[in-house]
């Protein structure tokens, strides 16, 4: 216990914090941004963001991994807040909570066995698109002088490491060039361009609201979104810092910590959160790894609020855009354009389409959703394929079936069959096969009633003992007629 406490918070701790320190300065205008999306207060995402990051370097199960308000959950969280307010919004938060804890005891997280390596190509892709479009508001004809720092900014970030590693290069860009943007004065959009800060600290508060039937009834449907969203993008975030830093993560716990953290938030007047992938990326390649980065990164935040308040509002924008920029490009999958050419066509349209989907509903839930889906469709019709062979000894007819028989392969097994044929001892021979539902079974007994109605004997057998077990207990065939055997 206490080497696992020595390696999740003190293995890394310089580049813990200078990490989490880069990533507070970044997190303050996505917040903002977000708030304004969900159409609350910014602090209401400032507030989120503070308590998220905190919490979860406690009880979340991917240390390294940063949490705050996210994009994702804000949407989700448009209708509620206009039609019944703030308030509303932090019960929906805490009911949020709740429902994660829920998931994280019942191990809802071993869902992502599920998710094909396709659709995390999608996933990923889409959302270093999404990333990159939500920074074309912020540079894109604004100034000449906007796309100069974005450019010198991008240039610090890729050039600076090559000679200086000891201090984060995101760090270096924002201090320097905020520095020199207040001395030469130019005309910059600001973090203060986006919305105020209030330098206060949150504070406990029990959402006024009526605590009926109907509050539930109204917020419940956005809770639940808000949890499987939630859970979503913290789960597939964890896997993609896995794979980052070459360690394994505790799925579930992340999302009982993922709950844990909007219980809290909601009583401090903060929106529900998740992880961020994009920030996570930056506190990974600004070299973080424990979970002192994601502390570090919620205190900071709060100091910035509290104590540098003024000053970080006058933060160039165009210096933001360039870290954001950078990691979109380190976010997309480059790989992907020959993944195109070389996996089965159907793997990179369920790529394509949770990409597109993505990014046309800024859902990640419903494009890796889609994404599932489509691969289960073409997973079933790639293995439904199914095949009969009949051969002759004397009087007696023996078919050997081959694969896998269920609802989508019925048909093709039924009319690879000459029904007509009387007076004959007929074997179904499924040591090749393997029988999976009802509808496989229903199959079975047509085959076998058709032939018994023109006088002909019909044995089963070479079932296996699942297929065997499943025929016994749905099959309607009388078996003193039709032989049942297996192998």
């Amino acid at each position: 216990m206490v080497e696992k406490i020595r390696k999740e918070w003190f293995s890394n701790v310089r580049g813990d914090i200078l990490a989490g320190i880069v990533v507070a300065l970044a997190l303050i205008p996505e917040a903002i941004a977000f708030s304004i999306i969900a159409g609350v207060d910014p602090m209401v995402g400032l507030y989120a963001s503070f308590c998220i990051a905190v919490i979860i370097a406690f009880v979340g199960g991917r240390p390294g991994m940063i949490s705050g308000a996210t994009g994702a959950m804000a949407l989700l969280m448009v209708p509620l807040v206009k039609e019944h307010g703030l308030d509303y919004l932090l019960v929906a938060t805490v009911l949020t909570g709740v429902i994660q804890i829920l998931f994280g005891i019942f191990k809802v997280a071993k869902v992502m066995k599920f998710i094909p390596r396709a659709v995390m190509i999608g996933f990923v892709n889409a959302l270093a698109i999404l990333i990159f479009m939500a920074q074309i508001p912020h540079f894109i004809g604004i100034s000449n002088m906007t796309y100069i720092f974005v450019a010198i900014t991008l240039a610090i970030v890729y050039v600076l490491p090559r000679f200086i590693k000891a201090v984060p290069a995101p760090l270096i860009a924002i201090i320097a060039l905020t520095a020199f943007a207040l001395y030469t004065n130019f005309d910059l959009r600001t973090v203060g361009d986006l919305g105020g800060i209030t330098k206060t600290l949150p504070e406990f508060l029990i959402p006024n609201v009526p605590f009926t039937f109907e509050t539930l009834a109204i917020v419940f449907p956005f809770s639940l979104s808000l949890a499987i969203v939630g859970l979503l993008e913290s789960i597939l975030t964890a896997s993609i810092v896995d794979d980052m830093t070459g360690t394994d993560s505790n799925k579930n716990k992340e999302s009982r910590g993922q709950g844990i953290a909007n219980i809290i938030t909601g009583f401090f007047g903060g929106m529900a959160g998740c992880a961020m992938i994009g920030q996570s990326v930056i506190n990974v390649k600004s070299g973080g790894r424990g979970r002192l980065s994601s502390l570090t990164a919620g205190l900071f935040l709060i100091f910035l609020i509290i104590v540098l308040g003024d000053l970080v509002v006058q933060i160039p924008m165009s210096v933001l855009v360039g870290i954001m920029i950078m990691v979109a490009i380190g976010t997309f999958d480059w790989s992907s354009f020959s993944y195109i050419r070389k996996a089965p066509k159907s793997d990179t349209a369920v790529m394509l389409v949770t990409v597109i989907i993505v990014v046309a509903t800024h859902d990640l839930s419903k494009g890796v959703f889609a994404g599932v889906i489509l691969s289960a469709i073409f997973f079933v019709a790639k293995i439904s394929k199914i095949k009969v062979d009949k051969r002759q000894e004397n009087e007696n007819m023996i078919f050997e079936v081959e694969g896998q028989l269920f609802f989508a392969s019925v048909e093709d097994f039924l009319g690879s069959f000459d029904f007509t044929v009387e007076n004959k001892d007929i074997s179904i021979d499924f040591s090749n096969a393997h029988i999976w539902d009802d509808s496989a079974v229903g199959a079975v007994d047509k085959a076998v009633i058709k032939y018994r109605g023109n006088n002909n004997t019909v044995t089963i057998k070479g079932l296996d003992s699942s297929s065997k077990k499943i025929v016994d207990k749905l099959a309607v065939y009388n078996n003193s007629n039709a032989k049942l055997t297996s192998h």
